[in-house]
């Protein structure tokens, strides 16, 4: 049932605390540890992961499609699932949700503990998915209910703070577990996490749901196979090219889907997804801007890693604490920028967070195999205050647009969005290093080398020569990767300019005029009183 602007209004009022300070959840600040204990274990898998698949493959006696398989069916159900899973928090519970997809995640990852071929890890990987698609949406959601808009930036500067430190010290555990126990620690160490979070979730945090909608299964199976398709594709084109073979057939089948999917939402009278989100400035804005920032950043950390192993020969310990200077910096950043946000609104914030990040992208750009740490290090920080500024204020105005009611879904939108242009900067940034790489490698080289500098690294032996060429090789093509990024977060500053609107008073709230129409008012709640719900 649609409500006219008026009952938005009060309902608005209502979501946001309209009883003040004194209708805060009291519990909310533990509630957010909850929300950023769920979110690190998924970021912490996903990074430490990628330390231990040498030890792995060579314990399991996996090929390099079975890799391939370990790493991606993971990324291919959780993106597939993201909107589907929203869309069940707000219809059914987003803590039940969550906490049924932190058991399914912890569950999965201690079956994985005892996997002793590919195919046993990579059914546990799929399981891992699911769990992780339903986790992903309902921490944002829960978040943004529990708070108010005067506490949400600080809350979000927090939650992309800790997601940060995990982003950047996963690597390093990963590399610590390795070298002490085995890669079979990788995922033993969620469990504990998990358990905690679940523990906590009950005891602590509230019950909050929309309204109840009508199921839209065709919806549903629409959005799953459409960004399964598209995210596969995307992986593909390094390898098999964007529309050559399969490749061509899986994009035909993720068009057909996402749009099949698009009219039938703007048909059906229970959609959903309500696309009518788009029509919000800082919602489509917003949801614009990240997407470009990750394809920009999506390769950073390929890059960056390569570089730091193969062209300086850091451990990948070491690699891991390299990064360093890019958690501190986005600390400060989030820090600052929850206090700004409120004087100067979130456009402003958003467009110099981004240009700070452009000019880290520019500084890499400088690079070459004799620099040494000293130019990235400094790089690595701009980035991290740069993004610290810039990532919560995007998501906190994006997600300010979002009706109550409709705050898991549009989570789930969001993190969709951003998980495609994440995917699609790896494979843009990493075919453009990859090809960049060849075409600056001799005539003459070993086939082997010609592919990869780690491939290079390896037959070089004692040929200090194709080292050298091959660590120029590589470093000429990461300036490459660089300017595609910087060009990336360049364009996301200026949609972010052009099309968010600056309200110094949107605390993480919208106004009605700038809501969607037909929203169903405040959601429902159940169990604990929530301050924003």
């Amino acid at each position: 049932m649609s409500v006219d602007n008026g009952s938005r209004n009060r309902a608005g009022a209502e979501a946001e605390g309209g009883a003040g300070v004194e209708g805060r959840n009291p519990h909310r600040w533990w509630i957010l540890i909850v929300l950023c204990l769920s979110s690190l274990v998924l970021v912490v898998d996903s990074m430490a992961l990628t330390v231990a698949v040498p030890s792995m493959t060579a314990d399991l006696g996996a090929s390099a499609q079975d890799t391939q398989w370990i790493l991606d069916s993971y990324v291919l159900v959780f993106a597939g699932l993201l909107l589907t899973s929203g869309s069940l928090g707000d219809r059914f519970g987003r803590r039940k949700v969550m906490i049924i997809g932190l058991l399914l995640f912890g569950a999965a990852s201690l079956a994985a503990t005892f996997c002793a071929n590919p195919g046993e890890v990579i059914a546990a990987r799929v399981a891992m998915g699911v769990g992780g698609a339903l986790i992903m949406p309902s921490t944002l959601s829960i978040l943004i209910t529990v708070f108010d808009g005067e506490e949400r930036g600080k809350a979000m500067a927090a939650w992309g703070s800790v997601a940060m430190l995990g982003l950047v010290g996963s690597p390093v555990l990963g590399g610590v577990l390795i070298d002490h126990f085995s890669w079979h620690s990788i995922f033993f160490i969620n469990v504990p996490v998990v358990a905690l979070a679940i523990l906590a979730g009950l005891l602590l945090m509230p019950e909050s749901k929309g309204p109840w909608r009508k199921p839209d299964p065709l919806g549903a199976v629409l959005s799953a196979v459409g960004m399964t398709a598209l995210i596969w594709w995307i992986i593909e084109i390094p390898q098999h090219g964007a529309f050559a073979g399969r490749a061509l057939v899986t994009l035909i089948v993720a068009v057909g889907a996402l749009v099949g999917f698009v009219v039938w939402e703007n048909v059906t009278a229970e959609p959903m997804v309500p696309l009518a989100l788009f029509k919000a400035r800082d919602f489509s804005g917003g949801s614009l801007s990240l997407t470009l920032v990750q394809i920009g950043n999506g390769g950073l950390l390929l890059v960056l890693t390569q570089y730091l192993q193969f062209v300086l020969g850091y451990s990948p310990v070491k690699a891991g604490l390299a990064f360093l200077p890019l958690a501190v910096a986005a600390l400060i950043g989030n820090g600052a920028g929850a206090k700004l946000a409120a004087k100067t609104g979130n456009r402003p914030l958003i467009l110099a967070g981004m240009l700070v990040m452009a000019s880290s992208f520019a500084l890499l750009t400088t690079v070459s195999a004799g620099t040494g740490f000293t130019v990235p290090a400094v790089a690595l920080g701009l980035l991290g205050l740069g993004a610290g500024l810039a990532m919560p204020a995007a998501v906190g105005a994006l997600m300010g647009t979002i009706p109550p009611e409709q705050a898991g879904v549009g989570s789930a939108l969001n993190d969709t969005i951003q998980q495609a242009g994440a995917a699609l900067g790896i494979a843009i940034l990493g075919s453009l290093l990859s090809s960049g790489f060849a075409d600056r490698m001799p005539a003459g080289t070993p086939e082997q080398a010609k592919h990869s500098i780690a491939g290079a690294l390896a037959v070089a032996g004692g040929d200090s020569g194709l080292v050298r060429t091959a660590r120029e090789a590589f470093t000429g093509a990461m300036a490459t990767t660089f300017t595609v990024s910087g060009i990336g977060v360049l364009a996301a500053a200026l949609v972010a300019t052009l099309v968010m609107r600056d309200r110094k008073s949107a605390a993480g709230t919208a106004p009605a005029g700038d809501l969607p129409e037909g929203g169903e008012g405040a959601g429902e709640e159940t169990g604990k009183p929530v301050a924003a719900v």
